[in-house]
């Protein structure tokens, strides 16, 4: 099986050679015949590197400890979650995940401009199979995943013990359906350059695939953050890690693309600026990529050195020169229909949020590759930590808030003074009476009262703008305000979806926020026994126990959490976990968690019963976890498909069909 997986990789890597040749030949040349066999060349890879994946997560089901990658990450005690996600747990298989993902998105691409988008889709399915290519090519002649052993271990090295958690099983496919979803558009954007077809089409085909790749960052970034909190045991969900930030930065200018291109569509501005943008989130995926597989910058979710680094960087020069040259070629047909009215309007203040977006993507951007330039220039790598990004992006990420509730208050074009006065004196006077109450219940700090404020300010601007939606539908067509609500958010899914993902970022905010400001740590000592106390906590160490699995041992301390009453809440039990295959313990967590806050507990060390511990109060986590599903929501209401636009594209597509056979017929 193994063996036909390899050689279905090699086969996809000569059929992605010969597509994305025959689909530029044939577009260059006028070739129906060639184009549609280089058409069907890219549903053949899919199936050949559906063939190979399947052919590896055998291996990895039936422990066929012969493949090289099979044995370094796996043995026969994991459950089959954890075989199935070992599949991605190293370079190669990482790698094989990232080619999969690209075939199915080209496969459903062929499919989705099978009757439009003509004159575009070559270039499209050419940019696709060239990505294809760079990715089997290294799957074929660099990583090979099938790589064997000389001989038949009776064992496997097992999954590092920080990688068996859901986390693993989510993190990262979310993340890899994120990075590769950007290709679409990004190729969509070539396209639209190589042909000079630079109207909103390229824009509102990929619409979606945009949306789709955002989701699923987003998701991404949040299951990376839920399983740091879970797993490593430091007590926080964001260190700044060079990776962590990799897959932050594509985030941040993938956003801005999506407000951006609402300014495109209605006004038909920024086009130079679109482009550069959909270009450098592209380009920021590659480069999270090129980060985890090279190893030029620690972190714990790299995979070590390799020999990959320079190639991705090749393929980011080619992207970013590639595209900077096909801007330059068509930039005389990139200029503005229109120009800004005022600086108060609702254009300016998506620009402003562009731009700090930008800025902001920017910063974390040179702080992560910081090491290299100072390694560079002294000959000595100076690594920035969390002190320097969180002084520096907190500051734009208010700013950033702040614009969240602006943007929806002011009008197109130019806001009239009694349009601003309206708008913005209610939510103004909730965010100053939500700071005195703050104030009133002791929080004394500046910037905690700034940001409070500031989430007030934004969240009533969210609920004030749904509430007169609601209220003129219910006036309108004489609907109860419940039937009236789901009719309205139903009837504009892009801006009240937009709307729902501002209010998760809010209450993911607040969480923030208060977590950062006000967490409690305590590191003790005790015997068993004896207890501790943190803030309106008692804990009570009871003992250690110690268990062993086929190839870990476990150690547990026993933990008896009372309230300030004397009343038993909970019983908590962090530990560590032994594997031969690493050199040191992980720490498994223990949480106790309640919509105020979390009671985080972790056994650092021990000798015989006497345990030392770490204990925190992490404030108001919760709410990043729930503000994160109510963000999700938000996109996927955006996403959902909408009839009336549907209606119209087939309105509009039959058009064109009926303008071509005009013209075919006057021939």
């Amino acid at each position: 099986m193994t063996q036909m997986g390899q050689i279905a990789l090699v086969i996809a890597f000569l059929i992605s050679v010969f597509s994305a040749a025959a689909v530029l030949i044939g577009a260059r040349r006028g070739l129906p015949e060639l184009m549609t066999s280089g058409r069907r060349g890219v549903v053949a890879v899919w199936v050949l590197t559906t063939l190979a994946s399947a052919a590896l997560w055998y291996a990895f089901i039936t422990h066929d400890f012969q493949v090289k990658y099979v044995y370094q990450y796996s043995s026969r005690d994991l459950s089959l979650i954890y075989l199935i996600s070992a599949f991605w747990a190293g370079q190669e298989g990482s790698l094989l995940l990232w080619a999969f993902v690209l075939s199915i998105f080209g496969a459903i691409v062929v499919y989705q401009t099978r009757k439009r988008n003509a004159d575009l889709a070559p270039y499209v399915l050419l940019v696709i199979t060239a990505i294809e290519v760079f990715f089997l090519g290294i799957l074929n002649f660099s990583s090979q995943p099938f790589a064997r052993l000389d001989g038949i271990p009776p064992e496997g090295n097992g999954l590092n013990p920080m990688l068996a958690n859901p986390g693993m099983f989510f993190h990262p496919t979310t993340l890899y359906l994120g990075y590769v979803g950007f290709t679409v558009p990004f190729a969509f954007c070539i396209a639209a350059l190589v042909t000079g077809r630079l109207g909103d089409q390229w824009i509102k085909s990929t619409r979606r695939w945009t949306l789709f790749a955002w989701l699923f960052l987003t998701l991404g970034n949040l299951f990376g953050a839920w399983w740091a909190y879970n797993e490593l045991g430091w007590g926080g969900y964001w260190g700044w890690d060079p990776v962590e930030s990799a897959s932050f930065m594509p985030w941040l200018v993938g956003t801005a693309y999506l407000h951006s291109v609402m300014i495109q569509q209605r006004r038909g501005m920024l086009k130079v600026w679109n482009i550069g943008l959909i270009v450098t989130t592209f380009a920021l995926s590659i480069f999270g990529t090129f980060l985890t597989r090279s190893g030029v910058l620690s972190s714990v979710h790299s995979f070590g050195q390799s020999n990959l680094g320079p190639l991705f960087v090749g393929l980011i020069v080619v992207v970013v020169v590639g595209a900077l040259g096909l801007i330059w070629h068509r930039l005389p047909n990139l200029k503005s229909e229109n120009q800004l009215d005022s600086l108060v309007s609702r254009e300016s203040s998506f620009l402003f949020n562009n731009v700090i977006l930008v800025g902001a993507a920017f910063a974390v951007f040179l702080g992560t590759v910081f090491p290299l330039i100072s390694e560079a220039v002294r000959g000595v790598k100076v690594t920035v930590g969390p002190p320097f990004f969180n002084t520096v992006t907190a500051p734009i990420f208010l700013v950033l808030i702040a614009l969240m509730g602006v943007c929806p208050l002011i009008g197109w074009r130019r806001a009239s003074r009694d349009n601003l006065l309206r708008n913005f004196l209610y939510p103004f006077a909730i965010a100053v009476f939500a700071v005195a109450l703050l104030a009133v219940l002791g929080i004394r700090e500046a910037p905690v009262l700034l940001g409070m404020g500031l989430t007030a300010f934004v969240l009533f601007t969210i609920l004030l703008e749904i509430f007169r939606g609601i209220r003129a539908r219910h006036r309108t067509s004489g609907k109860d305000y419940l039937s009236a609500a789901g009719s309205l958010v139903w009837g504009n899914k892009p801006r009240y979806g937009g709307y729902i993902v501002h209010l998760g970022v809010i209450i993911l905010a607040i969480g923030i926020i208060a977590s950062q400001a006000y967490q409690v740590e305590k590191e003790v000592t005790l015997m068993p026994g004896e207890s501790a106390q943190i803030k309106d906590f008692t804990l009570t160490y009871r003992g250690l126990d110690a268990y062993p699995t086929k190839t870990r041992e476990v150690v547990t301390a026993t933990l008896d959490v009372y309230d300030g009453s004397n009343r038993k809440l909970t019983v908590l039990t962090p530990g560590k976990t032994f594997q031969a295959s690493t050199e040191n313990p992980v720490s498994e967590v223990s949480v106790r968690t309640t919509l105020a806050g979390d009671l985080y507990t972790i056994l650092e060390g021990w000798e015989d019963q006497k345990a030392a511990f770490k204990f925190l109060i992490n404030p108001l986590v919760l709410w990043i976890w729930l503000g994160g599903i109510v963000l999700i929501v938000g996109a996927i209401v955006a996403f959902w498909p909408d009839a009336r636009e549907a209606k119209r594209d087939a309105a509009r597509l039959a058009e064109a069909t009926v303008a071509v056979e005009e013209g075919a017929n006057e021939s």
